[in-house]
């Protein structure tokens, strides 16, 4: 087994690592197409099927375009059912609607606050990069307890790009001082490995989101269960179903 990466300082995606996706963007999803769509019940029934939403079950499919992109990514789809122009307006109407019912349906995945003042009080600067707004993950951070135990916290439209992109985790290496491959950017999707391998930071993946990692697990620097185990890892307490990415 080759030598554990040394992580110095922590860049956390949000949905699926720190906020519990399908409870809570399951449950805000249904409430923003009801209301986006003025209740038209055809216009519903394509947004859900665009959207890769299954609404009697309130969450998504594993290929929705929403698991990791943001409005940007899928907004042009909804802009199709709804026959509007895809543009700023209807991004950020997109954007209003799911800070509003995400504050409704916020559900953290364990004690992120707990968790995340362990690593703090272990010296390591700690930061969100998402793909949702800056806004809405300030908002977010807050109702969790985290925004004191934070650095910075990066959306994607913070003018550095969104995920899979390299610029959140530039900007926090940049601010740290520290070396990328002390950087770690700790995710559940594809966007987020990907993200970190383009800035040279160190890829680590949870499986607390809502798809399987495990079709490219193999290219991360460090696979866990979820933060916690993320916290004993770094902070030297491993827990036994720590599961290595290379050996």
């Amino acid at each position: 087994m080759s030598a554990s990466p040394t992580i110095r300082a922590i860049l956390f995606d949000k949905d699926g690592t720190l906020v519990d996706f399908d409870q809570t963007w399951g449950q805000a999803a249904g409430a923003v197409i009801r209301r986006i769509t003025g209740g038209n019940e055809t216009r519903i029934a394509r947004l859900n099927e665009v959207s890769h939403y299954l609404p009697a079950q309130q969450r998504f499919l594993a290929s929705s375009p929403l698991v990791a992109g943001s409005s940007r990514e899928y907004g042009p789809l909804w802009a199709q059912v709804l026959e509007r122009p895809a543009d700023e307006a209807l991004f950020n109407e997109i954007n209003h609607l799911f800070g509003e019912e995400g504050r409704r349906f916020l559900t953290a995945i364990g004690t992120p606050a707990h968790t995340l003042a362990r690593l703090r009080a272990g010296g390591l600067p700690l930061a969100i990069a998402t793909n949702d707004t800056e806004g809405n993950a300030r908002v977010q951070a807050e109702l969790l307890g985290l925004t004191p135990l934070l650095d910075a916290i990066y959306g994607y439209d913070s003018g550095h790009g969104g995920k899979p992109g390299p610029g959140m985790v530039e900007a926090f290496i940049r601010r740290t001082g520290l070396p990328a491959e002390h950087v770690a950017l700790v995710g559940d999707t594809r966007h987020d490995l990907l993200a970190a391998k383009a800035a040279g930071a160190l890829a680590v993946l949870v499986r607390s989101g809502p798809s399987p990692v495990d079709a490219f697990a193999d290219e991360a620097d460090l696979v866990l269960d979820d933060i916690d185990a993320l916290a004993d890892h770094v902070l030297g307490g491993v827990r036994p179903q720590e599961q290595r990415a290379r050996a």
